[in-house]
């Protein structure tokens, strides 16, 4: 089973605000410094992103490829890889947790890559790690910032 990376941060805002800048796909090149581009190439019955076209620069990690989305509830977020030139696989999630009576959210980021060329497990996971903290740091900044 591949290893996973995982991390949260709390955020001063509602788990509706927190999510609403989740599923704005458009703006993520905005506040994501990875994600170059994000196109929404599907939607489901809710008006929420299926499927998902993205342009990622994370160092070590560039590609271009498509997620597919699921939604549960309104407080998780979870994807997975559909077609991509240098992924393997990139499987992860955003789940919310309200705090002080929906006051704050505590988000937590979990993700898993795998490369189609050969790296060292070392390095994959220090790809993950910068993902997820330069995401979650700019998640924070971008909502709290709009509150």
């Amino acid at each position: 089973m591949a290893e996973h990376t995982s991390s949260s941060i709390t955020i001063e805002a509602a788990p509706a605000d927190v999510m609403e800048v989740i599923a704005d796909f458009d703006r993520y090149p905005e506040w994501s410094g990875e994600v170059k581009e994000a196109d929404v190439l599907t939607k489901d019955d809710h008006g929420r992103a299926e499927k998902v076209r993205m342009l990622l620069d994370a160092g070590a990690i560039k590609d271009d490829y498509t997620l597919a989305y699921t939604w549960t509830g309104d407080n998780q977020v979870s994807w997975s890889l559909v077609k991509s030139q240098m992924l393997r696989s990139l499987d992860g999630s955003y789940k919310l947790a309200p705090l002080d009576s929906g006051k704050r959210t505590e988000v937590t980021y979990q993700l898993t890559v795998d490369v189609k060329i050969p790296m060292l497990g070392m390095i994959k996971r220090k790809a993950e790690k910068v993902i997820i903290d330069r995401a979650l740091a700019g998640l924070k900044k971008r909502v709290e910032s709009a509150a």
